[in-house]
């Protein structure tokens, strides 16, 4: 047994799908830790937490691409008598645009963020995941079942958690951790203006709210899915793609790029 107090670290939660966990996580009565690089957003976010709870959500401000931000999470979890139940690995972001024209560091930084410290922050913590009995939620996307011209590494850094989320489901189970993979499809925040497109390209008929996302997030976590895809809509759009060849996902794909985001078609020069 241990005396340490379990919490839900709750990474990205300044805004967003992860401030909308972070609420549904407290009303359910976990003590959600936030973690993410606005202070400000996350403070404002646990003093609203903080009203009728039993304890104020720490907030813990740092970046996640940092190669040592789990030892930092653990020395300020420890130091407050905290350990991780729950990880809700939601931090992450996205670009618009043709790989090869993108900024490559920006990129990199992606790769960092969405895979190699998702994927840290799901390996340290195993032993206390297993006393409690907790679990992991890991934020893929419908992105993550193809291919994505035009957002090509987003889509590969999704790919990644949905498979190791999926991997990671049947590893863990043994061991009493739940392991779920939520994978929406659009949501309206700020995700998508650091991406490069407005809310108005979003389609609406497979658009939902973060807060709605967010409960069924939960809801599947609790009942160990391994993975949650919210909305009839997107679960059709996953159906239909394991059942189209992918030479026509990968051209529908680009072409809906070009139309929706005004994406140009590639021009590189021409060899002499």
């Amino acid at each position: 047994m241990t005396s340490l107090r379990p919490v839900a670290v709750i990474t990205g939660a300044s805004a967003g799908i992860g401030a909308a966990l972070a609420r549904v996580f407290a009303r359910h009565g976990h003590e959600p830790v936030l973690v993410g690089r606005r202070e400000p957003l996350l403070n404002a976010l646990a003093d609203e937490l903080a009203a009728g709870a039993k304890h104020r959500p720490l907030v813990i401000a740092l970046d996640l691409t940092r190669v040592d931000t789990p030892a930092r999470i653990v020395h300020e979890l420890g130091a407050r008598g905290l350990e991780p139940a729950f990880v809700v690995n939601n931090a992450g972001f996205g670009l618009i645009g043709r790989a090869a024209e993108l900024d490559r560091a920006e990129q990199l930084a992606m790769i960092d963020l969405n895979v190699r410290a998702l994927t840290d922050l799901s390996l340290s913590f195993i032993d206390s995941l297993a006393r409690h009995g907790g679990g992991i939620l890991n934020v893929g996307s419908v992105s993550g079942f193809l291919p994505g011209p035009g957002m090509a590494l987003y889509h590969a850094t999704k790919s990644y958690v949905v498979t190791f989320s999926e991997a990671l489901h049947v590893e863990l189970k043994p061991v009493g951790i739940r392991v779920t993979c939520l994978c929406p499809g659009p949501v309206p925040t700020e995700f998508h203006g650091r991406a490069g497109f407005g809310a108005d390209a979003l389609p609406r008929l497979l658009t939902q709210s973060a807060e709605w996302v967010a409960e069924q997030a939960y809801r599947g976590l609790m009942r160990n899915k391994r993975l949650v895809v919210p909305g009839l809509g997107n679960k059709i759009v996953r159906l239909a793609l394991r059942a189209t060849p992918q030479r026509i996902v990968l051209r529908m794909a680009d072409a809906a790029m070009q139309r929706r985001h005004k994406l140009a078609p590639p021009r590189w020069p021409k060899r002499s």
